[in-house]
């Protein structure tokens, strides 16, 4: 006697951008193409953490299909695309959209489209990191500072190292000036390495 294997469940994803608009034509959409649970959200696409899209990919199971109305529904970059597709499918489950056909990880074509992604994805980072890489250089040219600014003046810091050689603690100094004792260690070793 064999065992079945258990009917796939399939699932869909809305999901709108601002609270302004509605779900109900994905909704009505999904429920047509036979998905009977529906994760569904109002947040911008461009977030990482989105609540339900998260728990619609940590409850998948292999044999399942996800389902959304458009890839943009998903995500807003190849990048992010890539990555969640990329999840759905280690996971044993498959990806679709309905308006469009091609984006259908079923398929064989549709498993071309991911290694596509997969490509682009890494071309839209490459892009990304020479940006910032580039972007960071014209400001240290004019001048400008990067990262946080320092939680102290440069005022303060002369004050806590002449407090601290003179014998306060780091906890003592960190209370004082509402700052983690990390930070006063660190003005500390810019002292010893000068």
């Amino acid at each position: 006697m064999t065992e079945k294997d258990p009917p796939s469940r399939l699932i869909g994803y809305a999901r709108v951008s601002t609270y302004g608009q509605t779900l109900d034509a994905q909704l009505e959409q999904l429920k047509a193409a036979g998905c009977a649970r529906i994760y569904r959200e109002k947040v911008t696409g461009a977030r990482a953490d989105r609540k339900e899209l998260l728990k619609m990919l940590k409850h998948l199971a292999a044999g399942d299909v996800v389902t959304v109305t458009r890839i943009d529904r998903l995500a807003r970059s190849t990048f992010d695309l890539f990555a969640i597709v990329k999840q759905i499918a280690d996971a044993g489950a498959r990806f679709r959209s309905l308006a469009e056909p091609w984006a259908d990880t079923g398929t064989s074509t549709g498993r071309l489209m991911l290694a596509v992604l997969g490509g682009l994805a890494d071309v839209e980072r490459d892009l990304i990191r020479t940006r910032t890489a580039e972007g960071r250089v014209r400001a240290k040219a004019r001048g400008q500072h990067m990262g946080r600014p320092p939680a102290l003046t440069p005022k303060q810091q002369a004050e806590a190292r002449q407090r601290r050689a003179e014998g306060a603690t780091l906890k003592e100094l960190a209370r004082s000036y509402d700052v983690s004792p990390a930070t006063i260690s660190r003005l500390s070793l810019t002292v010893d390495s000068a």
